[in-house]
């Protein structure tokens, strides 16, 4: 995050993030970037993918990150994707209900493996 706010960010294709801001309090943000593909999205066309999204526990169901992800495909849309996809651990429950509510449908599941090679 700091590196695409301090304007360097980590992708060679665009990315923004907005921010929910009530008064002069930040309250949330959601980082949204194109990717050439994401698990589940039609590998023909560049997908909006949801990088990071936020909103402090004492917001939450107030319609904040609805507004958020509302921008996020806005956003999207003008990019030229027709897709948007976004991710969240399998035990973060709350996340997951916050994806479904506002229309988002389990595409895949997946593990990750990692081996080291030092």
């Amino acid at each position: 995050m700091a590196a695409t706010l301090g304007g360097v960010p980590w992708s060679t294709l665009p990315l923004v993030v907005f921010i929910a801001e009530i008064g002069r309090e930040i309250v949330g943000f959601v980082e949204v970037g194109l990717r050439s593909h994401a698990g589940g999205c039609d590998g023909r066309h560049a997908v909006g993918y949801i990088e990071g999204w936020f909103v402090r526990p004492e917001w939450r169901r107030r319609g904040i990150g609805r507004a958020l992800l509302t921008w996020a495909e806005a956003w999207s849309r003008g990019q030229g994707a027709i897709e948007i996809a976004s991710d969240t651990w399998i035990d973060h429950a709350f996340s997951i209900e916050a994806h479904r509510a506002l229309g988002y449908e389990v595409a895949e599941r997946a593990i990750h493996f990692r081996k080291p090679l030092l």
